[in-house]
């Protein structure tokens, strides 16, 4: 008997849940955070299935890699991801606001079309526990939820934005959210109010008159035929997208300033960080060590390369990082010789065991989320560049902590990016300051990795988590708004009104006419 018992608990114990996670969007550093959930989805024992413009030679029992990357090239030649031309045209590009809109429903519509994907999706065989996408602009992929008949969770590689709110619950105020398109953080000024409001109106117009339609007809078209071979029919993409059982966002409280969010709204930020992480090559182990004066770490990003810096700017970010006693280890993504010597250069950074070295003083980054959970993880404090969308609010949080200073990206980058190195390195309340918030975001009841996968279990065992959806999405905008009890009152007042005059309304005497003899 207890033999038998001891067999069926394992069992329970071993369940392994059939996964498919999506990341279709050519940016390594959000293909970081899929390959992150995958990680330890394995770790878990289960089996998946991950769509990726970046695979790997990674050869594991449980893993199936589908290759979209083919979606490289949608953005290999674009301006937006050019140093150069943000320098040149920063006005143009911080208003082309629909830009991202427009680029997402074509990724997503090209990764339907990709042949790779074509053999997973017509396979009538195939099947998955519960799929996992990653939510930005589109929620195209929210169809590969009812093709496989399983609980769809939207993976958010930003913070709690109104934006990604909204597919779960109600939007928050915008008298106190934000999104990746603001500069400031809440409180807000008057004229900062009315700026947030009006973006969110204009983001809203474009989704709804412009690109919702787009996306509805791509999903007729493409999960139209495929539904059909599954003998079921299409149902409603404006109610399709609403049905997500949770949101896992990569963000942690530690950042501060984040808006009410609702149940199903999951802070996991940093699961995406190896712990302990990897060894550094031998050659930057050595560079790092002996660095008696420390290392000032310099990265754009994966997306925007510091290769695409104009030549003159990068001179003079030379001659200025030469005359600094400490190490520069900059990502560089091609040759540059004439350095000076303490400056060293690498095509691909590790960056997460760079910020994890002790003589890691100084992190000069563009503000993604990623680099700035790493910052706090490891306890570095940050200078931020902005470049674009969410590094702008990343950073004004970061500089609000006392952890951080903002230099803006312009020609006088090398100028005002020096006195920014020394006020970091000469007032201690910097690091002291990421120390303190570094103890606050390792303050938790278990690792980000490990509640990551318990929420996605939590999902598939309770059948979608409908427990833990939102009343909210429910309920009809008219009854949010009270609009049918306002109507109601109006209805009933004027009635009333009417009425009462009518009850009151004097009676016209009748005239008696005197006989004239």
């Amino acid at each position: 008997m207890w033999m038998v018992f001891f067999f069926v608990c394992v069992l329970h114990c071993t369940v392994a849940y059939k996964v498919l996670v999506c990341y279709p969007f050519p940016a390594k550093s959000m293909n970081n955070l899929g390959e992150g959930i995958v990680r330890h989805l394995l770790d878990a024992g289960h089996e998946v299935t991950f769509i990726t413009v970046y695979p790997k030679q990674v050869t594991h029992p449980k893993f199936r890699q589908i290759d979209v990357s083919g979606n490289a090239a949608l953005i290999e030649n674009d301006e937006h991801v050019n140093i150069t031309y943000i320098l040149e045209n920063s006005a143009e590009v911080s208003s082309d606001k629909e830009f991202l809109q427009e680029l997402t429903w074509k990724i997503a519509v090209n990764t339907f079309q990709d042949a790779n994907m074509r053999r997973l999706v017509e396979d009538t065989q195939g099947k998955f526990d519960v799929v996992i996408a990653d939510l930005l602009e589109t929620e195209l992929y929210a169809g590969l939820a009812v093709l496989y008949d399983a609980p769809l969770i939207w993976s958010y590689s930003m913070g709690a934005h109104w934006l990604a709110i909204r597919m779960i619950d109600d939007p928050t105020n915008p008298a106190y959210s934000t999104d990746y398109y603001a500069s400031v953080s809440p409180p807000y000024s008057v004229g900062q109010r009315f700026q947030i409001l009006w973006q969110q109106i204009m983001w809203r117009y474009a989704k709804y008159f412009k690109y919702m339609p787009k996306e509805k007809n791509s999903f007729k078209s493409i999960f139209g035929p495929l539904i059909a071979k599954r003998g079921r029919k299409l149902p409603k993409y404006e109610e399709l997208i609403y049905n997500a059982s949770l949101v896992l966002s990569n963000e942690h409280h530690a950042t501060g300033k984040i808006p009410k969010t609702p149940q199903n709204w999951k802070l996991v930020g940093g699961y995406h960080i190896q712990d302990p992480p990897v060894s550094l090559p031998k050659d930057l182990q050595v560079m790092m060590d002996n660095a008696k004066h420390g290392v000032i770490y310099f990265s754009m990003g994966s997306m925007w390369k510091s290769e695409m810096i104009p030549k003159r700017l990068t001179d003079e970010l030379l001659k200025m990082f030469g005359g600094l006693k400490e190490t520069i280890l900059w990502k560089y993504e091609a040759d540059l010789p004439h350095r000076p010597k303490n400056v060293h250069t690498i095509k691909w950074a590790p960056q997460q065991s760079i910020l994890a070295h002790p003589n890691c003083k100084i992190f000069i980054s563009h503000g993604g989320l990623l680099s700035s959970t790493e910052a706090i993880h490891f306890g570095v404090p940050i200078i931020g560049i902005p470049i674009s969308y969410d590094q702008y609010i990343n950073i004004e949080k970061s500089v609000t902590k006392g952890y951080a200073l903002k230099v803006s990206l312009s020609y006088n980058l090398a100028k005002d990016l020096k006195p920014a190195i020394e006020s970091l390195i000469q007032d201690t309340k910097y690091k002291e300051n990421v120390k303190f918030l570094s103890s606050i975001y390792h303050d938790r009841p278990i690792p980000p990795g490990k509640e990551l996968v318990h929420w996605i279990e939590h999902v598939v065992r309770s059948r979608g988590a409908l427990h833990l959806r939102s009343i909210a999405l429910d309920v009809p905008f008219y009854q949010k708004a009270y609009l049918d009890i306002i109507a109601i009152t109006i209805t009933t007042f004027t009635f009333i009104t009417c009425l009462i005059k009518q009850l009151f309304r004097r009676k016209p005497t009748k005239q008696i006419k005197k006989k004239v003899n």
